[in-house]
């Protein structure tokens, strides 16, 4: 019953990479896409801090790359970002 509810919880309509978390805010990747999008996002972000010289320069770039990559999470989550505790009712 319990293991029915999450599944459920985490299957989105066709087009959306990630769901909603269960519990608290944000989402989560459900699809081939939204992982392949966050592990890309994790090494532009580790290519950028390790290669890039000073501070600012790493901050100048970091904050762009996160903020378009959490305008791709928030556009591809079905239902968008809200604060949530416990599976979505269907």
């Amino acid at each position: 019953m319990k293991l029915r509810r999450i599944r459920e919880h985490y299957d989105v309509k066709p087009g959306y990479w990630f769901a909603p978390k269960m519990f608290g805010w944000g989402a989560t990747p459900v699809t081939w896409q939204g992982w392949l999008a966050t592990f890309v996002y994790a090494a532009v972000m580790l290519l950028a801090v390790r290669f890039m010289p000073g501070s600012y320069i790493k901050l100048a770039v970091a904050v762009p790359i996160t903020l378009g990559f959490v305008l791709l999470v928030w556009r591809k989550t079905e239902g968008g970002f809200h604060w949530s505790w416990g599976p979505r009712k269907r």
